[in-house]
């Protein structure tokens, strides 16, 4: 069946606004199979991109997690390894970090200021190390993840003065690497990770509520 003038026009016209369509798609994203630029891609795909091709290590990144949403110090009062309360408020946030990543170690450095001898300020800070190593312990963090702990005593001071300094005397927790025979997550699964601690905090019990309109003693 012959066509008329105005399906001839009509035919050209879709044709030539689909090759329009197509030069438009080409200066943006290049030929078929071409790359394109990461422009407007999310910061979870860029993670997972980096991961991929190795630009990006995942010890690294989780180490700046780490340091981005929790404290990774804890101070003590002078020639003691004794957690005080502030310090047990930042171990369990430390505690409740670890636990979402059991394919990874942690390592705990202890320090001291720089009072008191040498060998005394060295064992002093492992004293201090193994006390924030047994604290996590109690909070579900199996010790095999925490690995040995090291003690720089009184060699890196962050004040350098040799006066009683509380914030010398600490203890430094620090991502360290992979627990061994662990599959490595380097190959996109890091959104794995992710999902199954998701899922998990969406089915944990809430704590009861308090409020039963009573209004009697404690105990």
């Amino acid at each position: 069946m012959a066509l008329t003038r105005t399906q001839k026009f009509l035919a050209a016209t879709s044709i030539l606004a689909l090759l329009t369509g197509c030069e438009e798609t080409l200066s943006r994203y290049g030929e078929a199979g071409h790359a394109p630029d990461s422009e407007g891609w999310g910061s979870s795909v860029e993670n997972n991109v980096g991961m991929m091709n190795g630009t990006q290590s995942y010890v690294v990144s989780l180490a700046e997690r780490f340091n981005r949403e929790v404290a990774d110090t804890v101070n003590f009062a002078f020639n003691s390894a004794q957690l005080d309360a502030d310090a047990r408020t930042v171990l369990d946030r430390q505690a409740h970090f670890i636990r979402q990543f059991p394919e990874v170690r942690f390592r705990v450095y202890g320090h001291t200021d720089l009072v008191g001898s040498t060998a005394y300020n060295k064992g002093l800070g492992l004293r201090r190390a193994q006390a924030v190593v047994a604290y996590l312990a109690t909070r579900g963090v199996s010790r095999s993840r925490l690995e040995a702990m090291v003690s720089y005593g009184e060699t890196r001071p962050v004040v350098n003065t040799q006066d009683r300094e509380r914030r010398n005397r600490r203890t430094v927790t620090e991502v360290s690497g992979f627990v061994e025979d662990a599959p490595l997550i380097l190959n996109g699964k890091y959104a794995e990770v992710i999902a199954r601690e998701y899922v998990r905090s969406a089915t944990e019990m809430p704590p009861s509520s308090s409020s039963n309109g009573g209004g009697g003693g404690g105990s």
